[in-house]
């Protein structure tokens, strides 16, 4: 319910500014990619200006995304390393309860606790 509200409160404002911008900016601008070439460069776009402008926004998204994941790698990798370690240890815990089974030692195995145990 609060995530759709807060989602509801930042894209239905981003929208109706993004639509803004489009209709305010629609006339054709050139932006010129060689800066050495002046006013007649050969590397040159031609569009509406919103268009540059929704182009720079998503570039943002795209790089301040592609950065985030870069930085979470060292919590990412440290989640694997956790998951393994939990795998052996559950590997390890069944075979020997199997081996106490096989000895004839009969053991209640205490119930996992819900939630993670504090590091």
């Amino acid at each position: 319910m609060w995530r759709k509200l807060v989602l509801a409160l930042i894209l239905v404002p981003l929208a109706l500014v993004l639509i803004t911008l489009a209709v305010v900016n629609r006339t054709e601008t050139t932006l010129i990619l060689d800066p050495f070439g002046g006013s007649e460069g050969g590397y040159a776009l031609q569009a509406p200006f919103f268009l540059f402008l929704l182009g720079a926004f998503a570039l943002g998204l795209v790089v301040g995304g592609i950065a985030t994941w870069f930085r979470q790698g060292k919590w990412r990798r440290t989640a694997r390393e956790g998951a393994r370690e939990t795998r052996e240890l559950r590997q390890q815990t069944d075979r020997l309860e199997r081996e106490l089974e096989g000895a004839g030692v009969v053991h209640d195995r205490p119930r996992p606790r819900r939630g993670l145990s504090p590091v």
